[in-house]
């Protein structure tokens, strides 16, 4: 691409983002990243949300506002990067076995193929290169570092959610919990990884693969 050609996606993304009702400081900051890839490195400079306070799901701007973020939060930011880049903003919601907690990414597309944009302060369910001919066989990569307490615990996986669907207030500037969007990607249709009683012959992580299921970006308390 030409600095010329650029030079006017990234303006083509700074007036939606405008439009969208960012700030000039969060639209600008968005509209230059224009790939996933550049996408993914701002996101993962984020520092980590540990909810010290209880339950968050804040939006594009709260995130900004707030300088924290975990996977939704993360997700909305990168959505958000993809439509000012040109691409639909689509999320994806992998569900978990009780006891552990759902995971939401970011979708893309390249030659047919899935990749994804995902903040975890975990380095194994981040970034996804778009290799995948499925999203079921990109939530599958997802699957062997999906654990909790040495269970792996990823069970299924939603339909794209194109969130141009929504009013932007839910989402980009909406100010505090941002509940519509969480209900909506939870009521996604989702599909089965596993078959019925599969879950039984799943094998436990081993000693050295929990001790680097314990590496963490962002140090956390508690």
């Amino acid at each position: 691409m030409t600095n010329r050609g650029g030079k006017e996606r990234t303006e083509r993304g700074l007036a939606l983002g405008l439009a969208l009702g960012l700030s000039r400081r969060e639209a600008t900051t968005l509209a230059a990243l224009r790939t996933p890839e550049r996408i993914q490195d701002f996101v993962n400079a984020i520092p980590w949300n540990a909810e010290p306070r209880g339950p968050t799901a804040r939006s594009v701007a709260g995130v900004f506002a707030a300088g924290v973020a975990h996977c939704i939060e993360a997700a909305f930011v990168a959505a958000c990067g993809l439509w000012l880049a040109g691409e639909p903003p689509l999320l994806m919601d992998m569900a978990a076995a009780r006891g552990d907690v759902d995971h939401v990414v970011a979708l893309f597309r390249r030659r047919g193929h899935w990749g994804a944009i995902s903040k975890s302060n975990s380095p194994f369910l981040r970034y996804r290169d778009p290799i995948h001919r499925s999203l079921r066989e990109l939530s599958i990569s997802f699957f062997p570092q999906y654990v909790h307490k040495r269970r792996k615990t990823l069970r299924s996986y939603s339909v794209p959610v194109d969130l141009r669907r929504y009013d932007p207030a839910l989402w980009i500037t909406h100010d505090g919990f941002s509940s519509r969007l969480v209900d909506e990607l939870t009521a996604a249709r989702h599909f089965p990884i596993l078959s019925e009683g599969m879950d039984r012959c799943l094998r436990p992580i081993d000693e050295i693969e929990s001790r680097s299921n314990e590496l963490r970006d962002f140090p956390c308390r508690g």
